[in-house]
């Protein structure tokens, strides 16, 4: 079973419907003993850094997300659930994230002419070709919704990028942790593709 986590600031009926067309085993959870009782794992988000971590701690979930991303077993972060997973954001400063992935979760730079928030379709420029991406072509086209994005501090963790006015870290993986800034579950047969590569690898 895909667990798709629910600690209050998550996009969590479009991904389970995602899975389910797909034909995938997936259901909504707020329960600890189900999330590590899971195959896999899929950590949602949208909104702000600080209140989904506030909203994680509240829902005493946080020890039990960090303990499934370590577990060897599949995990994908999406939109804001990748950005949890950095020790913190300029969104809110003093917030402790996740603090799995070394790095900085920054505003998109302003560039004049540049809209922000970033909404719309870009190009990825992939810099792993398997995992999630496998038989993808080289410039797949994603669908994003942000302000604020990543920048790894170890470049091998950096699985895919992205331009809008900067060059950002779009997709990051690591062992069995996959996380992307963009929404597979709104990326149209591209973004079914990639969630049909994740839960291939349970």
């Amino acid at each position: 079973m895909i667990a798709i986590i629910d600690y209050g600031a998550g996009n969590l009926r479009s991904v389970e419907k995602a899975f389910r067309y797909l034909g995938e085993d997936a259901a909504v959870t707020d329960s600890r003993e189900a999330l590590l009782r899971a195959d896999a794992a899929v950590l949602p988000g949208v909104g702000a850094f600080g209140d989904a971590m506030a909203s994680m701690r509240a829902s005493g979930l946080e020890d039990a997300v960090k303990e499934f991303a370590c577990s060897g077993r599949p995990f994908l972060g999406i939109c804001l659930g990748l950005q949890l997973l950095f020790g913190g954001s300029e969104e809110s400063p003093g917030v402790r994230g996740l603090g799995i992935l070394p790095g900085q979760i920054c505003r998109i730079p302003p560039k004049e002419g540049l809209k922000i928030p970033h909404i719309g379709w870009n190009s990825l420029l992939l810099q792993k070709r398997d995992g999630l991406f496998r038989g993808l072509p080289e410039e797949p086209y994603v669908y994003f919704v942000h302000s604020y994005c990543a920048f790894a501090e170890n470049r091998s963790d950096v699985s895919a990028q992205a331009r809008y006015g900067v060059a950002f870290d779009a997709a990051v993986s690591r062992g069995n942790l996959h996380a992307v800034q963009f929404h597979p579950e709104k990326s149209g047969e591209t973004g079914l593709e990639m969630l049909r590569n994740f839960a291939a690898m349970i």
